[in-house]
């Protein structure tokens, strides 16, 4: 069985050649998105459901593979802490300033 349903990977594929996300992707990033990936593999995805291909089933999961490492790729912004500052109940710096 596939990673995702096969459907996921039409539905990420018809969302990527949208137009508000292609608009989007060019303002974030300058260049049109590249949405060819999503088609591959909503093909490789059909190629393994309906027979059972073998290098389908690899290269759908090469790319979910490739997928999740890029996700990892970005550290998060911000630290999480573990609980508030201790002067949190306090006012702010700006209103002490008189």
């Amino acid at each position: 069985q596939p990673p995702r349903p096969c459907e996921d990977y039409w539905w990420e594929w018809k969302h990527c050649r949208g137009l508000r996300h292609a608009f989007h992707h060019y303002y974030a990033h300058g260049e049109l998105p590249a949405c060819g990936r999503w088609r591959q593999d909503y093909e490789a995805c059909r190629a393994w459901e309906s027979g059972r291909a073998a290098a389908a089933r690899e290269a759908l999961c090469e790319s979910e593979r490739a997928r999740v490492m890029e996700k990892q790729k970005h550290a998060p912004v911000w630290t999480l802490r573990k609980s508030p500052p201790p002067d949190w109940f306090l006012p702010l710096d700006q209103d002490k300033s008189d």
